[in-house]
């Protein structure tokens, strides 16, 4: 489980000097701060007028959505985007194509920033319009999409409400189109498009090659990643998947998840192949009482359950517990839903094993939501391993003498993972480790501690399209 911030991370430009042509001018001081340069907008000579595009399109469903997810409250991307109410009048193509726009800006924004900014003589005051250039040079840049397509389209947005701007966008994507791939060409893209504190952090947790290969991961659109309750070959060959060694099915091509063979079925449920091995590292679960903390949206549980184990889902939020009971029944799986903070509730009983997937920074899932990268901040580190510790405490409680405890987080950051467990036994809490062994791994090319903690990064199972990044550990109960 993860918490999406609200902290305004927006992201900074960096560098960048030249000769500039017709409305184009050096980069002034001020402008890394934000600040127009002096003088004017430019007089709209080069382009005309014209109206903005009628009715549901690609484009300006992506401008809004980006306005949203790099906006002062940074909301999340996925919940953004699904929420637009002009989303479902598109085409299934134009769908894909608003969220490829989207996602390629916020993997790529420092390099696009890098290259666009330096070809400003002002900078647009209005974030929508120094988005529509990200959106231009998006296009430009790394989606191959036609140079008249990407610059007309691009600046017909503008026509609703910032025609002033026109002729500039129209300047700066040309000049795009023309030279912009030769303007990529030496860029460090992994340090580019990776904000410093996060780079520092991992850099300081695993090193510069490594952090390089993470960072590079990010980059890269990921595979599909699916849990099935049974038949796992008769579902790989229906999907055109590969299995994975711990029986994930990874699916290379594209397709809209709900249209997908077995969907309706219920016969499996989206989950990163790394999000699988919390619920996996449980062991053998049949017939015990289970706590899943912080369940929505329902991967960990559904899996407990389709394991045979008796699951109580905890979660704070009903919104994301109505998900949580859609997910479920979709999936004919069954599981008692609690709607509570875990720090308050009482248990009628304690439970035979606790899997705790814990509120995190979600720093090691930016190959899947790739807005993480600009809405987080060390202040939200901070802040979230405060309520990691609580809730661990709150976890060891449920459990019964001998009990098992499952502790995750999908994050990158050491204080949210080995760091916490290292407090938790440092302040005599009942539990000892139960380091998790290699062979409950299946083979599956992850990090483990000699303390026995699984740690998997974005750049493991790189050849295949990587995984999310987790912290795993595993404790038990001490006998009473």
């Amino acid at each position: 489980m993860n918490e999406r911030g609200s902290h305004d991370r927006r992201n900074q430009p960096r560098g960048g000097s030249g000769e500039r042509a017709g409305n184009l001018a050096r980069r002034k001081p001020g402008l890394e701060k934000g600040k127009p340069t002096g003088g004017t907008p430019p007089a709209a000579t080069t382009t005309r007028p014209s109206t903005p595009p009628a009715g549901p399109n690609a484009r300006r469903i992506a401008l809004d959505v980006l306005d949203r997810v790099l906006g002062p409250d940074h909301r999340a991307f996925d919940e953004t985007f699904q929420g637009h109410p002009q989303l479902a009048k598109l085409a299934v193509r134009d769908r894909a194509f608003a969220r490829l726009l989207v996602t390629t800006v916020l993997r790529r924004l420092g390099q696009i920033d890098h290259t666009v900014l330096p070809l400003l003589r002002y900078r647009p005051k209005e974030l929508r319009v120094h988005n529509m250039l990200r959106l231009g040079a998006a296009q430009l840049l790394f989606l191959s999409t036609p140079p008249h397509a990407a610059v007309a389209e691009t600046v017909r947005l503008a026509a609703a409400g910032f025609t002033r701007e026109m002729p500039m966008l129209n300047a700066v994507l040309r000049r795009l189109a023309t030279e912009g791939r030769q303007m990529l060409e030496g860029q460090d893209a992994p340090r580019l498009n990776t904000p410093k504190w996060l780079w520092e952090s991992w850099v300081g947790a695993y090193g510069e090659e490594r952090t390089r290969a993470i960072a590079a991961m990010h980059l890269i659109e990921p595979p599909l990643d699916l849990s099935v309750k049974r038949e796992p070959e008769r579902w790989a060959d229906a999907l055109g998947a590969e299995i994975l060694p711990t029986g994930t099915l990874r699916r290379r091509a594209g397709g809209l998840v709900d249209a997908l063979p077995g969907y309706d079925e219920g016969a499996w449920w989206v989950q990163d192949a790394a999000a699988a091995l919390p619920a996996l590292l449980l062991g053998r679960i049949k017939g015990r009482r289970v706590l899943d903390i912080g369940a929505a949206p329902g991967g960990k549980t559904a899996q407990l359950c389709a394991a045979g184990a008796t699951v109580t889902a905890l979660e704070r939020s009903p919104r994301r517990a109505e998900f949580l009971v859609r997910n479920l029944g979709r999936l004919t799986l069954d599981a008692e839903i609690v709607v509570a903070d875990a720090l308050e509730w009482q248990a009628p009983e304690p439970f035979d094993a606790v899997l705790l997937d814990a509120p995190c920074s979600a720093t090691g899932t930016i190959r899947r939501h790739p807005d993480v990268l600009w809405a987080k901040s060390p202040a939200d580190v901070a802040r979230l391993v405060e309520a990691q510790s609580r809730l661990l405490e709150a976890a060891v409680r449920f459990l019964k003498p001998g009990g098992v405890l499952v502790y995750a987080v999908c994050s990158l950051q050491p204080e949210e993972g080995p760091e916490r467990i290292a407090a938790l036994l440092a302040s005599d809490a009942p539990v000892v480790r139960d380091p998790i062994g290699r062979a409950e791994l299946k083979g599956l090319p992850v990090d483990l501690s000699p303390e026995g903690e699984v740690r998997t990064l974005p750049c493991h199972l790189a050849e295949s399209g990587g995984l999310d990044g987790f912290f795993i550990a595993r404790l038990r109960r001490r006998d009473a």
